[in-house]
């Protein structure tokens, strides 16, 4: 009984439709869903905002162009010139993630990112990805990123596996990151809702916090799409400006 009052309850997977396919289990998931639901919301807003062109924007244009000048500004402040045919990549990212949090912050609903087996899958592909980039740009010369320029060769034993375990903690920070925020700000919320309900009408206090807070976990909630979004900038520069 305890269990179901958990605030640990909202993070659990439940199986909405039951799928097997070769003794692999493929079930539709509550977090499956609001992955659906995310992209639709994306596609919806993105649609609307760019249905018209407008001289004057209006509130849904004007969002949607906020949205698109500020990664754009990213990738052109992070990465440089060169970093255009990342643009989609990156934006696709920041919306997916963005979007994926402020809908965990509807009541009842289900917060993607804060399992850390999702968040660990971007931030893994990613690293994949910018470690191919690294290599098909500076081919076997990528191996240097590991040892700074201008660093005398016997500082080398001592500064390359510093580096090397720095460079492979990038998509552990990353993912842990993103789903330790959302887990933990999900979970205070939960907590002093419980307060609010079992102190009544003594309850004001705490449901004058829970609203701060809500405030707060919104903030975050674009905050960590955004950090995500930059780091992957930064990382993408790496691979594209060795020892830039």
């Amino acid at each position: 009984m305890a269990a179901e009052h958990s605030p640990l309850e909202q993070f659990a997977i439940k199986r909405l439709v039951e799928l097997d396919i070769g003794g692999v289990d493929v079930s539709f998931t509550n977090s499956s869903l609001m992955m659906v639901i995310a992209v639709a919301s994306i596609t919806l807003f993105l649609m609307v905002g760019a249905r018209r062109h407008a001289m004057v924007p209006g509130r849904w244009q004007s969002m949607v162009e906020l949205a698109y000048e500020l990664v754009a500004k990213s990738v052109r402040d992070n990465i440089g010139i060169e970093g255009r045919p990342y643009f989609a990549f990156v934006f696709s990212l920041f919306m997916f993630l963005l979007f994926c949090n402020l809908l965990g912050l509807i009541p009842y609903s289900f917060t993607v990112t804060s399992h850390i087996i999702v968040t660990f899958v971007f931030a893994g592909a990613i690293f994949i990805g910018v470690t191919v980039l690294g290599f098909v740009r500076h081919g076997l010369k990528f191996f240097g990123f590991f040892l700074p320029p201008g660093v005398p060769i016997y500082l080398a034993p001592l500064l390359v596996p510093i580096e090397f375990i720095s460079y492979l903690s990038r998509p552990i920070s990353l993912s842990v990151r993103l789903a330790a925020n959302m887990m933990a700000g999900h979970t205070m919320l939960k907590v002093f809702a419980g307060f609010v309900v079992a102190l009544g009408l003594m309850g004001v206090a705490p449901l004058i916090f829970i609203v701060l807070l809500y405030a707060l976990e919104t903030l975050i909630a674009f905050l960590q799409a955004y950090v995500f979004a930059v780091l992957t900038c930064l990382y993408i520069n790496d691979a594209i400006h060795l020892h830039h």
